[in-house]
């Protein structure tokens, strides 16, 4: 058996793929939780007699949990061993769910959304360390291609699955979805999976208390004021002031501890590491990129032609197809390729993608955007899967735990400021297309006032003449904002795919690691 020194697989003669399928199933949970609660968030609101603003904390509250759970995952596991841990955060998740589905009213759900992220939390960085300390340097990537099955295809699926759970049932089975999958995932990860040498015979050091506080704060506001802080107009709003002054006082006081700290509930020594520091910086960019595309295309379907959630998500279900062809693929080329080159396909096809749906018209049949969005998904699939074994290439076993629940945060704290600069961006850009549209159509030019006449005559048949012209300049206003709105969303996918084409150029400044070579000495 390996020690945590060097990157051999450690599967105890058990099929690494059992042990993959067995992650898998705790991460695609979790991960599906999140997208399809999101759909479900009006028909919550309506049920538990909440507003929409009150029922958005139904997410928020279990992103906070989450968020603050992650990175501490790799403290809980040498403490309690990681089998023992995973085990009992799947267990926590499954009867938080139930209880979510169960629940009678809008505070019993929060504090059963809380206790889900606290048991969410721990599952994708425990997932990800386990699968690749199981599989050897040269099969990482084919054992990734599995693993983004959870991450990347779980957000897409989401939407659909829960939009017709919804119309179909319930929101309510939308949590107890989970329950079937999370006793599966118990049952596997009982058999299959068995704690490294490093673990059973290594010792957590004294909880790091201070540590623990400084991220719950600066995590906890981050979040918060992310969800909340188009609503509140931002920094013209006082709470939104202090929240960030408190974010930027405990964060910088979180690094400046678990920098100095001998025994830090977070080792952020192992970004000194090149490939995991780059690897975090692009983690952190492809959240940003992939959330807001999840995010804002299903909108455009609902808000400006009309579908229901359900449809929506048939019409953007295609990119999980995307993502599921192209895993063959990667998990072929993964350790037959330079990683850069991978990347690189990823990043330009999805920011060449992101231009074409910036072509976006009102007059869309749902099948006009079905090529770009395949192909999203299959662009998707070299990105998530290369830049993970490239960030961890150069790291030791016992070096991955501690390294997946930053890289875990950073991908999900990209998510977050992704769905807020979308929405911030859609509502700011609807405002200025708007007001540039109306400078731009005078109200004395021959095409309004004949668009105008028009419209007054026709209604003029089914309502009282005095009311038919303010009712044709009402229609006239609201082809205004559908159109101003739709410029906004061009915006947004046009400058997604900005992000995507800088990120081509951060990927080449990874240091080429070998298959199967092992961690220089002293990496950290």
């Amino acid at each position: 058996m390996a020690d945590g020194s060097g990157q051999q697989a450690q599967n105890f003669g058990i099929n690494p793929w059992l042990i993959a399928v067995s992650v898998m199933l705790a991460t695609f949970m979790e991960v599906l939780d999140t997208a399809i609660a999101s759909v479900a968030l009006p028909y919550i609101a309506g049920s538990l007699s909440a507003s929409n603003d009150e029922a958005t904390w139904v997410l928020t509250s279990y992103l906070v949990a989450n968020a603050v759970i992650l990175p501490a995952s790799n403290w809980f596991s040498l403490k309690f061993g990681r089998k023992r841990f995973l085990i009992t955060c799947v267990i926590i998740f499954t009867i938080a769910s139930f209880f979510c589905g169960a629940a009678p009213t809008l505070g019993f759900i929060l504090i059963a959304r809380v206790i889900q992220g606290a048991g969410g939390g721990a599952l994708q960085p425990l997932s990800q360390s386990i699968l690749l300390e199981s599989f050897p340097p040269e099969k990482r990537g084919a054992a990734m291609a599995l693993f983004a099955f959870g991450v990347v295809v779980a957000p897409v699926l989401g939407p659909t699955l829960g939009g017709w759970l919804t119309d179909t049932y319930s929101w309510r089975y939308a949590f107890y979805i989970n329950i079937p999958v999370g006793a599966l995932a118990v049952f596997m990860i009982g058999r299959y999976i068995k704690d490294p040498e490093y673990i059973t015979k290594g010792h957590a050091s004294k909880f790091d208390g201070l540590g623990f506080g400084l991220l719950a704060v600066w995590t906890g506001c981050l979040q918060i004021i992310l969800d909340k802080g188009q609503e509140d107009d931002w920094f013209g709003a006082t709470w939104i002031r202090w929240a960030f002054f408190f974010l930027v006082g405990s964060f910088t006081w979180f690094v400046v501890h678990s920098w100095r700290s001998k025994t830090p509930l977070v080792n952020l020594k192992t970004l000194k590491n090149w490939n995991f520091g780059l690897g975090c910086a692009l983690i952190l960019l492809f959240g940003l990129c992939i959330y807001s595309m999840i995010t804002v295309l299903p909108l455009f379907y609902q808000e400006l032609l009309g579908y229901t959630a359900f449809t929506a998500g048939l019409v953007v279900g295609p990119r999980g197809i995307g993502s599921i062809v192209a895993m063959p693929i990667i998990g072929y080329f993964g350790n037959k390729v330079d990683p850069r080159y991978l990347l690189t396909f990823g990043f330009v096809g999805f920011g060449v993608m992101s231009l074409m749906l910036g072509n976006l018209t009102l007059g869309l049949s749902p099948w006009t955007l079905l090529v770009p969005i395949v192909a999203t998904g299959f662009a998707l699939s070299f990105v998530f899967v290369p830049i993970t074994t490239q960030a961890y290439s150069t790291l030791r076993n016992d070096q991955i735990g501690n390294a997946s629940g930053i890289f875990n945060l950073l991908r999900n704290v990209g998510g977050s400021i992704g769905i807020s600069i979308a929405q911030t961006l859609l509502v700011r850009r609807s405002a200025v297309h708007q007001t540039e549209i109306g400078g731009a159509v005078p109200q004395t030019q021959y095409w309004f006032e004949q668009q105008l006449s028009g419209l007054t005559g026709y209604l003029t048949q089914h309502t009282a003449a005095a009311n038919a012209e303010h009712a044709a300049a009402g229609t006239l206003y609201q082809r205004l904002g559908q159109q101003a709105l739709l410029w906004a969303f061009v915006d947004v996918f046009r400058w997604m795919s900005l992000i995507c084409f800088a990120c081509v150029i951060l990927v080449w400044f990874f240091k080429k690691a070998r298959p199967g070579a092992k961690p220089p000495v002293g990496a950290h």
